[in-house]
């Protein structure tokens, strides 16, 4: 029964995390002369940012309780733990993306959104190729934001995420 559930848990997570990846490459993001659109635009993009952070940092803290989840709940916050890190990853990229395309100049190399796709993890994951980069001042801004939730959120997530699995199947 538990290995039931917990293939349900992955599969749901699975999905999850495409139709993200999916929402991802069809989000309208062009270009938009309205102003009060492109602020409203802005500021959804940011309060998006600001819940993935807060649900990351959420998930972050209930792994370093000292009374950690165990069987099931355990589980759970792992996977929600993964979910919210890979939404972290494409909300940057989107971000990187509309900046690229609104703002010519800020980024070189990023013309599409695998490119942006590319970028971003390239960026969170600390590996920085050096063929796509911010060239712009709002880019590298933008960019440093992307380091600091790399350094403070992701990287301490995504350490618990290995941390917790491979405990778990060492007691297995």
């Amino acid at each position: 029964m538990a290995d039931v559930l917990l293939r349900r848990l992955r599969r749901r997570a699975v999905a999850a995390c495409a139709l993200m990846l999916v929402g991802y490459f069809l989000v309208p993001v062009e270009a938009d002369p309205n102003g009060l659109r492109l602020a409203l635009r802005s500021i959804g993009t940011a309060a998006l940012v600001a819940v993935i952070a807060f649900l990351v940092t959420g998930q972050v803290r209930r792994q370093l309780v000292r009374d950690q989840p165990t069987g099931r709940d355990e589980d759970r916050a792992l996977t929600r733990l993964a979910v919210a890190l890979i939404a972290g990853l494409l909300v940057f990229a989107l971000g990187d993306y509309v900046m690229a395309n609104t703002r010519p100049g800020e980024f070189v190399g990023l013309r599409t959104r695998v490119d942006a796709l590319y970028f971003a993890l390239a960026t969170l994951t600390t590996v920085g190729y050096g063929d796509v980069h911010a060239q712009g001042q709002i880019a590298r801004v933008a960019v440093c934001a992307q380091m600091v939730f790399s350094i403070g959120v992701v990287a301490t997530g995504a350490s618990i995420v290995v941390k917790q699995m491979t405990q778990r199947s060492r007691r297995r």
